[in-house]
């Protein structure tokens, strides 16, 4: 199969089954613009005149960082030689979805700028690995947990505006009950069970969830227990996120108390898939889950 070719059957799948919404959508077109660039040697400063912008413009363009107006499309199809007119028909579809807003952006008002990839990312992944020291990881938290959390992480912030984040933290947990939901494979640090975060009925609550989340067949929980003792995943949350689609590299997503950073190297990312290797590995298997959790119930 030629390279075009290969290039209209994978817009053509993004459009068929849009998971991940304008996030991923933004990323796909961002990437087939780059091959198209580089299959003709026209640089980023070229491709820049071309709509009018710089080549920094068209470098966030590729990464899919920034959405990009059909006008602009156009004309970098006509640059890049594209002239099929089903074949531009079918970029410029990928630009028009890619500019509609994800149903994240109701939270808009309260939502960090750089939450919003890690929804898109979550809801298009195939295998989402992650873990936490201090917490339950969010995609495991009740809403009672997650109100705690985010009183923790934004200290100054009104009772409503908690709320809409906790709101936030529990809605995009929907995924993981859809038909095509993707695989949770969570390791949850005893030291986050055991401290009493919100009170004994919230952590209550938030032990029988997980209890409930170890048995569904989308979802793999472990323990990490104090016994094992250091370990190198220990300097803060870690999500890794796996997709089907060919054009979209494993993505580790590192959050911070008011940042994060996406790394998408190769490199970068084994090192980390190994770090989570590691961590899996020493910690308790998922068959001693459901025992380790019921023991920590009154």
């Amino acid at each position: 199969m030629s390279a075009e070719a290969e290039r209209a059957k994978s817009v053509r799948r993004i459009l068929e089954q849009p998971r991940g919404g304008p996030t991923i959508l933004r990323i796909v077109l961002g990437t087939q613009l780059r091959r198209l660039r580089e299959q003709r040697n026209i640089s980023r400063e070229a491709a820049g005149d071309a709509i009018r912008g710089s080549h920094a413009k068209i470098s966030r363009l590729e990464l899919g960082r920034v959405g990009c107006k059909e006008r602009d499309v156009e004309d970098l199809l006509t640059l890049y030689g594209v002239t099929d007119a089903a074949e531009r028909e079918e970029y410029l579809s990928v630009a028009r979805q890619a500019s509609t807003p994800g149903w994240w952006q109701k939270y808009s008002d309260v939502m960090s700028p750089w939450f919003d990839r890690l929804i898109g990312l979550e809801e298009a992944a195939s295998v989402i690995r992650t873990y936490e020291v201090q917490f339950v990881p969010g995609l495991l938290q009740t809403p009672e947990y997650a109100h705690e959390v985010v009183r923790l992480g934004h200290p100054r912030a009104s009772a409503r505006e908690v709320e809409r984040r906790a709101q936030l933290r529990v809605e995009r947990q929907d995924m993981l009950k859809q038909p095509h939901a993707p695989r949770l494979w969570a390791v949850v640090d005893e030291a986050a069970l055991r401290r009493p975060l919100g009170g004994r009925a919230v952590m209550e609550g938030q032990i029988r969830h997980l209890l409930w989340a170890a048995e569904q067949r989308n979802i793999t929980v472990q323990i990490a227990p104090f016994r094992i003792g250091g370990l190198a995943a220990a300097g803060g949350p870690v999500t890794i996120m796996r997709f089907l689609e060919p054009d979209l590299p494993d993505v580790v997503y590192l959050e911070q108390l008011t940042s994060s950073l996406y790394l998408e190297k190769r490199e970068e990312v084994e090192n980390y898939m190994a770090v989570m290797d590691r961590l899996c590995a020493m910690a308790e298997p998922p068959s001693r889950t459901k025992a380790f959790l019921e023991e920590l119930l009154p």
